[in-house]
């Protein structure tokens, strides 16, 4: 079951994708957040900026549906986030839900490589130096 598979410009919140894919079956959710962090390859980084084509839902509900069908997993939840985020945002949440913890560590990082390899969004790094550049574009 896909839970939640949505790109938003809004803060994303774990603990709602964590509710959404709770089953009572489930012995194991895992979760993941992707964060900014302040450096990139030994560069200090100010600020990012995602901007998504507007294919990115449905590619993003094609992974998770992609991940659900797969029958260890329960539900699946999985949100990234456009927009300027700031150093400490969350970027990218994504939440698994099955009946063994291994399934689960599994599925999820399953999710979050198809999805960053996947998606559509562009990222902008602004560095601390002044410059920047666009990662990402698959």
């Amino acid at each position: 079951m896909i839970a939640i598979a949505e790109v938003l410009d809004t803060p994303l919140d774990l603990a709602a994708h964590e509710k959404a894919v709770a089953d009572p079956r489930a012995g194991a959710v895992v979760s993941f957040q992707g964060v900014v962090r302040d450096h990139d390859d030994g560069r200090g980084v100010t600020l990012l900026e995602y901007e998504g084509h507007p294919s990115a839902a449905a590619v993003l509900r094609e992974v998770a549906a992609e991940i659900a069908a797969d029958p260890d997993v329960y539900a699946v939840a999985v949100s990234h986030r456009v927009g300027t985020l700031a150093i400490g945002d969350v970027a990218l949440v994504a939440s698994v839900s099955t009946a063994h913890r291994a399934a689960a560590f599994a599925a999820c990082a399953r999710l979050v490589d198809e999805a960053k390899a996947r998606l559509p969004i562009w990222k902008r790094q602004v560095f601390a130096d002044g410059t920047e550049e666009w990662v990402n574009c698959p």
